[in-house]
């Protein structure tokens, strides 16, 4: 494919979604596959081979639900994550099953972004080295993007560093790429956990040639309000927003998140107004928040 069919490619998908904001994305994958019987310390993405109907049900949930663009349930599948269940071996396949159980669920009513978590490494203590960095992020994203995703989402970095190096490597795909960054540590819970500002991590990622740009997980959306407009007044870049459903509890043995579908749609309604143009859910969420957040648009 040539450079220009490729940069024609990105623009056109860019555009189809941003002809009617904010784009209703997914919720949660790992903690709502618990529901399903994700059993403790169990890799979640490896249910792409070895329940894929399960997956795909969750999937469908979501796009039954509004989603107009759903992830591949891929978030742990570069070689390092997927080294620590002893599944590196099976870093291809779980890539190549995620895209297609995310494209059978689609079937054409949403787009499929390949999802690109952190490898668990640190640079800054010279865990890994940057150029092999590269290489794992390239190995994940020439998978997805060689089985047919619309775009990729680097999500839940918290090193900005780790960030663009996976962005280069997903970039080199030729795809719309967005990149999702973790605010929750410092002070005032507005920073990365290695320090970085939304200013900063918006005008880097802008300079490195993001094309969305946002934040995703953290302690709860009532946050997100704040570093939403941080990023928006730092970048001309379509933003990004997909918050927990607050800080999970224990009751009764079971896993709660404090914030319902009702107080989340709430405050989403705020993050839209101040210039959120992609708006979903991470750890906490389920279909349910994503009715709401359809319902909200489709009131437009």
């Amino acid at each position: 494919m040539s450079n220009l069919t490729i940069k024609l490619t990105m623009n056109t998908t860019l555009q189809k979604l941003l002809t009617n904001v904010p784009v209703i994305t997914d919720g949660a994958w790992g903690t709502h596959l618990r529901e399903y019987g994700l059993k403790p310390g169990e890799c979640p993405d490896a249910w792409n081979i070895i329940n894929p109907q399960k997956v795909e049900s969750l999937a469908r949930r979501y796009v039954d639900a509004g989603s107009k663009i759903i992830l591949t349930n891929t978030f742990r599948s570069n070689r390092l994550s997927l080294r620590t269940y002893d599944l590196d071996d099976q870093v291809i396949k779980i890539n190549r099953a995620g895209v297609e159980i995310a494209r059978r669920a689609a079937e054409g009513n949403a787009m499929v972004f390949g999802s690109m978590g952190h490898t668990g490494k640190l640079l800054s203590k010279r865990e890994i080295e940057e150029s092999k960095l590269y290489q794992i992020f390239s190995e994940q994203a020439q998978t997805l993007a060689g089985t047919g995703v619309d775009g990729i989402v680097i999500e839940s970095m918290t090193d900005l560093v780790e960030a663009k190096i996976a962005l280069k490597a997903a970039k080199d795909t030729g795809l719309p790429v967005a990149v999702s960054m973790i605010f929750d540590s410092g002070r005032e819970k507005d920073m990365t956990m290695m320090g970085d500002s939304p200013e900063q991590a918006a005008i880097e990622l802008t300079s490195a040639g993001a094309d969305i740009i946002g934040a995703n997980c953290g302690l709860g959306i009532e946050g997100y309000i704040p570093i939403c407009r941080r990023l928006r007044s730092s970048t001309n870049k379509p933003i990004w927003i997909k918050p927990s459903a607050g800080l999970p509890k224990v009751i009764s043995t079971k896993v709660v998140f404090s914030t319902t579908p009702e107080i989340f749609l709430q405050y989403s309604k705020v993050l839209c107004k101040i210039g959120a143009s992609f708006i979903g859910g991470c750890c906490g969420t389920n279909p349910e928040y994503i009715r709401l957040l359809s319902k909200m648009v489709n009131k437009k």
